[in-house]
């Protein structure tokens, strides 16, 4: 598949791609390559911060709503 053909997909299937595209890459063997280290250190203090009572988890839906508002907010300033 060329890239033409991945701006053609409605945007569902294209985030879908983009997921499958990312879990080939982070799977398995040479994951720690793709995956930056200060991506793990940001989720190390995340995760001691939502254990030590700081943070509040919010359902994933709530999330991507929220970045979807964001995004839009974003494009249009």
């Amino acid at each position: 598949m060329d890239i033409n053909a991945l701006r053609a997909l409605p945007k569902a299937e294209s985030i879908r791609a983009m997921e499958v595209l990312w879990e080939s890459l982070t799977d398995g063997a040479g994951a720690d390559d793709v995956v930056p280290a200060w991506h793990q250190q940001v989720l190390i203090a995340r995760l001691a911060q939502l254990e030590a009572g700081g943070a509040t988890p919010i359902p994933w839906e709530d999330a991507k709503e929220r970045l979807r508002v964001l995004s839009a907010q974003s494009r249009s300033s």
